[in-house]
C-alpha cells in the first residue's frame, strides 16, 4: 500500500531545518509520497496555545538556544543559534516552494532544505527575493517561472489553505508529519514516524 506523508512546516523553524534532511531519507527509504505544506505558524499558534518566540518566558528562550547548540553538535548540522536574518518573514519562502511543488515533491523539498540551509546556517536573507532566485538557480530550477508562480494570488491561497488545514488537523508546531492519521511533532519524533512507516 502506498504511504503519503504529510508535512506541514515552516523555513523559520529552526527545528524544521535539523530534521529535514533525515525526514527525506527516511521518506525515500520507505518510498513514501509527500504532500509539501508550508504553513504560517503565526495563524496556528493563536489557536493552538502556542506563543511567539520573543513572547515566550525568557527561562524557555534560553533552553531552546541549549537544546539548538545541542542537536546541531549530535547532528553535525551547520546551525547559528541566533542568525543574523532570523526575523525575517518566512512566507515569501513557503511561496517559492509551493511553486516548485507544481513540478513535484522533490524540487519542492530541495529547495526548502536549501532555503533553510541559507537562513540558518549561511546567513542570508531568505525573504529577499533575489536571494530566493539565487538558492533555486543554484539547484538548476527555473528561478524565473518560480518568481512568477510564486506571485501567484493562487499560490498565496494555497499556502493560506496549508495553514487552514493544519489548524484543521491539530497541528500546532514545525515540523509536524502526519502518516496514517497519525501526527508526529519535532524534529525529534522522526524515529517514531520511521518505525510507522515500516508497518
Amino acid at each position: 500500500m502506498a504511504k503519503t506523508i504529510d508535512y506541514f512546516f515552516t523555513v523559520a523553524s529552526p527545528w524544521t531545518y535539523l530534521g529535514h534532511d533525515r525526514f527525506v531519507a527516511i521518506a525515500e527509504k520507505h518510498g513514501a509520497t509527500v504532500a509539501v505544506k508550508p504553513v504560517d505558524l503565526g495563524k496556528v499558534f493563536p489557536v493552538s496555545g502556542g506563543l511567539p518566540l520573543p513572547k515566550r518566558a525568557p527561562q524557555r528562550q534560553a533552553y531552546r538556544l541549549v537544546e539548538m547548540a545541542r542537536w546541531r553538535d549530535w547532528l553535525g548540522i551547520p546551525l547559528n543559534l541566533q542568525p543574523k536574518f532570523v526575523a525575517a518573514s518566512a512566507d515569501p519562502a513557503a511561496k517559492w516552494i509551493l511553486a516548485a511543488a507544481e513540478r513535484g515533491a522533490r524540487p519542492a523539498l530541495d529547495l526548502a532544505g536549501a532555503i533553510m540551509r541559507a537562513r540558518w546556517a549561511e546567513e542570508r536573507d531568505t525573504a529577499d527575493e533575489a536571494t530566493l532566485a539565487a538558492i533555486a538557480g543554484a539547484l538548476g530550477q527555473d528561478a524565473a517561472a518560480l518568481a512568477a508562480r510564486a506571485a501567484a494570488p493562487d499560490i498565496a491561497a494555497r499556502f493560506d489553505a496549508c495553514t487552514q488545514e493544519a489548524i484543521d488537523r491539530q497541528v500546532f508546531g514545525a515540523p509536524t508529519w502526519i502518516c496514517g492519521g497519525e501526527l508526529f511533532w519535532g524534529q525529534d519524533r522522526l524515529d517514531f514516524l520511521d518505525r510507522k512507516l515500516a508497518q
